[in-house]
């Protein structure tokens, strides 16, 4: 993203959109976004509504008010003379887009947003097993974000522990080395909002993955969620609960999968009506 100098009149209506704080208003006393910073979200560019106000008669306005103790300000959701710029992105810079911006569809999964419906396919696709546990580790929030080079840090010692990760995840689609863990070199600066992994491991591993997921969250420099999920018995039953209470987490249920997406019996496989 850019804000056009010869357009911005420092009205500042972009710098509270900005979910990282990458736009700020410079000496000038125009906005600004640092590229570091900016997870190429698209928020700024989106959430404002634009009018085409003449930036020269606009900021000449500005000042004679400023002068007699007034102001021009335009509402809160507005920019009034389109200055907020979307740039055509190259790689690996469009990596932050893909992983920041929930408009864009990653090209490896199809899917908006981070790129993986974080298992929630589970009941049509069986990516978790009888048997398996799958664990969502989520790196970043708003305000936070992450680079990949923290992520990296937590692939390597899952892969070192035996996690297998998800084929149809974006990030280890950009692994080089999927049993070390490895993230392509060229894209481990780049910042995004945020971005998940997703391993699967034998359920008798599941303390010692959740313990070792603890340990690493230590020395990484962002934020960590962690979601997990299993398969229930015929009964409704997850072997994984007691595992979780014996850890020291709170249960809740985040979300139940009934047969959606696939025949469940007999009767509406013949087309019946019950």
């Amino acid at each position: 993203m850019r804000i056009s100098k010869e357009k911005c009149v420092g009205c500042a209506n972009c710098v509270p959109v900005c979910p990282v704080g990458a736009i700020y208003i410079g000496k000038d006393g125009l906005s600004e976004i640092n590229t570091e910073t900016c997870v190429e979200c698209h928020n700024c560019y989106r959430s404002l509504s634009c009018e085409h106000l003449p930036p020269s008669l606009t900021r000449l306005i500005r000042k004679i008010l400023k002068k007699v103790s007034l102001r021009f300000q335009p509402d809160p959701d507005v920019c009034p003379t389109e200055a907020i710029v979307s740039e055509e992105l190259e790689w690996p810079r469009i990596v932050r887009q893909a992983f920041s911006d929930p408009m864009v569809t990653h090209e490896s999964t199809g899917v908006h947003g981070r790129g993986t419906e974080e298992v929630k396919t589970n009941d049509v696709s069986h990516r978790i097993k009888e048997g398996d546990v799958g664990i969502v580790v989520e790196f970043g929030r708003p305000g936070v974000g992450t680079y990949f080079r923290e992520v990296q840090k937590v692939t390597q010692v899952l892969a070192g522990q035996g996690a297998t990760f998800e084929e149809g995840n974006p990030v280890a689609q950009m692994m080089t080395n999927k049993d070390q863990g490895d993230i392509r070199e060229d894209i481990l600066d780049e910042k995004v909002l945020s971005c998940i992994v997703e391993i699967t491991v034998p359920l008798d591993e599941t303390s010692r993955m959740l313990n070792t997921l603890k340990e690493v969250s230590k020395t990484v420099e962002t934020v960590i969620s962690i979601g997990v999920s299993t398969v229930c018995d015929n009964q409704g039953n997850d072997a994984v609960k007691d595992i979780l209470i014996q850890q020291g987490y709170e249960i809740g249920w985040a979300k139940l999968n009934l047969g959606l997406g696939r025949v469940t019996n007999a009767t509406f496989s013949s087309g019946g009506n019950q």
